[in-house]
């Protein structure tokens, strides 16, 4: 009777760890496509590795919100075969995250030099298109940042050499970057190079810390699996 109770245990906890599995899976493809949106029209990232990473953040969600599912019905029926699928594939899904975050560990030592890249046209193709201008001066403005590397990016921005575009200024009013480049009372001196590389960086982070919170919550959906799976094969009753 204690091992039946304890099974019984053992079924409702694995169905617990796979609604949260789901939940996980579900916000891994909404954040996903946020930042793949949030890239691709306000950071314009050109890096193809970096554009790959939400879509196989967005992969990853859709494989977990699946495999949760199936293995909430695995569960809940109590099928041997149903739960063994689910410990397998989840076993293949942390494999994949290893790999993912070697990935990521490597992308991270690449992100000053993919930032350097993606701003490089910044400021020769300001002008180019009105939807380009609007791009950088939303991104100068969110940051708090202005050029590249700094405000003297902007040296021939205009004739005089000492003008920078409005929404390099702490308080943007209509021609406030008028010959006050090197003014740090009205222009934000530090280039967006340096604060886009950090927002990513701690961005990573806080990636890093989901993954490892997810990796447990699998591995005890592992524990669980099996747990099940030994006390069906054995023939009690866990209803």
């Amino acid at each position: 009777m204690g091992v039946e109770g304890g099974m019984k245990c053992v079924k409702f906890l694995l169905f617990f760890f796979n609604f949260i599995f789901w939940l996980c899976g579900l916000a891994l493809i909404i954040v996903g496509i946020v930042v793949q949106v949030a890239m691709h029209k306000t950071l314009m990232i050109k890096d193809a590795s970096a554009s790959g990473a939400p879509i196989v953040v967005i992969g990853i969600g859709v494989v977990i919100f699946f495999i949760a599912f199936f293995g909430c019905c695995g569960a809940w029926k109590e099928n041997y075969c149903m739960v063994t699928t689910f410990a397998i594939l989840l076993s293949l899904i942390i494999i994949v995250q290893i790999a993912a975050a070697i990935a990521g560990y490597i992308f991270r030592n690449k992100l000053s030099a993919i930032v350097q890249d993606s701003l490089s046209d910044m400021i020769p193709k300001y002008n180019s298109t009105d939807e380009f201008k609007k791009t950088v001066d939303k991104m100068q403005e969110d940051l708090k940042c202005c050029g590249v590397n700094s405000s003297a990016d902007w040296k021939n921005f205009k004739p005089d050499r000492k003008s920078v575009p409005d929404s390099c200024c702490k308080n943007v009013t209509k021609n406030c970057g008028d010959g006050a480049m090197t003014d740090g009372a009205k222009v934000y001196q530090q280039g967006c190079h340096d604060v886009l590389e950090e927002v990513l960086k701690k961005n990573i982070q806080w990636v890093i810390v989901a993954a490892l919170v997810i990796a447990f919550l699998q591995i005890m959906g592992i524990v669980f699996a099996c747990l099940l799976m030994r006390g069906i094969r054995s023939g009690y009753e866990v209803m």
